[in-house]
């Protein structure tokens, strides 16, 4: 008999931390879901619009599926953007800038990380300022200091202060170096010494090797950055059209779509159609399939870079 009683309250008690288990499981995907649609439909709406027809786009009830696939959106949105045009700014300062970042900011976190120099501390406190003050603060005296130096309506200014560790959030990528360089220990630098080599050999041949995890997130972080930005191309780059970035592209399409698609009547003479709200969708997704693409191939390394550096303990 109490043998049976506790089987039976064995098996009760088992059911219910079953239940209680499969409970607290689904109520964490279910919110796990709910909280990625919120981040994930925009891109999913910009995906399904960009594959409307003009006819769907006025249709209430077509809203998730078109009724057919018009993939001539994007051959029209490809041209009309002039993408072939622009996508090398893109990838001109992507290249250079990232690899400015890498140099300047692997430097400057190893200095900051492993010697001790005059006013180490408020240098240090500047770095920190470049991660919390945002470009749009400073943004008239670097206009005026670039305009006195004639660098205006060029890639200089998006380009020459990525390699004197500033740029675009060049302050963070200091940071991120400095907090990899400081968790190394200091008998490999010691050693070194001891074989003979200088400073910079050691920097060079021993400790920059070593910190593949941070570049990897610098130059995976640097590429999206500088790809997306557009306050500061648009600033610095107003008076030559030719040297635009494919984000300081989609306003003039904006525009061409409140001209054109408000009545949904009148013709753009350059094309000879309708410029339409699903060929706005398709030249943003356009704009974002390239860094898209690098990033899902440099994912796996990019988030093991993102434990190995240190980042997840800020």
């Amino acid at each position: 008999m109490n043998s049976a009683m506790v089987k039976s309250n064995a098996r009760k008690s088992k059911a219910s931390r079953f239940a209680k288990t499969f409970v607290i499981r689904f109520a964490f995907y279910f919110l796990l879901c709910a909280l990625s649609f919120i981040f994930l439909y925009p891109f999913i709406s910009m995906i399904v619009k960009s594959l409307m027809t003009e006819d769907d786009l006025v249709n209430i009830t077509v809203k998730w599926l078109p009724s057919r696939a018009t993939w001539s959106n994007y051959s029209i949105a490809f041209r009309r953007m002039g993408f072939r045009r622009y996508v090398w700014n893109n990838v001109l300062v992507c290249a250079v800038g990232t690899l400015g970042h890498v140099i300047s900011c692997a430097l400057t976190g190893y200095a900051f990380a492993r010697y001790r120099f005059r006013l180490k501390n408020i240098l240090f406190v500047v770095v920190i300022l470049m991660m919390i003050v945002p470009v749009q603060v400073i943004i008239f005296p670097l206009y005026k200091q670039y305009s006195d130096w004639k660098w205006l309506n060029t890639f200089m200014p998006l380009l020459v202060p990525t390699f004197f560790g500033f740029g675009l959030n060049g302050g963070f990528f200091i940071f991120l170096f400095r907090q990899f360089f400081m968790g190394l220990p200091y008998e490999m630098e010691e050693a070194a010494r001891v074989d003979g080599c200088g400073p910079l050999r050691t920097y060079a041949r021993i400790m920059l090797p070593m910190a593949q995890a941070p570049m990897l997130v610098c130059c995976v972080l640097s590429m999206v950055w500088h790809w997306n930005d557009y306050f500061e191309p648009t600033i610095y780059m107003s008076g030559k059209p030719d040297y635009r970035m494919l984000p300081s592209v989609l306003p003039s399409l904006y525009d061409l779509l409140n001209k054109e698609n408000h009545t949904m009547i009148q013709v753009n003479e350059l094309e000879g159609i309708i410029f339409n709200e699903a060929m706005l969708m398709a030249a943003t997704f356009l704009c974002i399939i390239p860094i898209m693409i690098a990033y899902l191939i440099l994912q796996r390394r990019f988030m093991e870079g993102v434990e190995r550096s240190g980042l997840t303990g800020m």
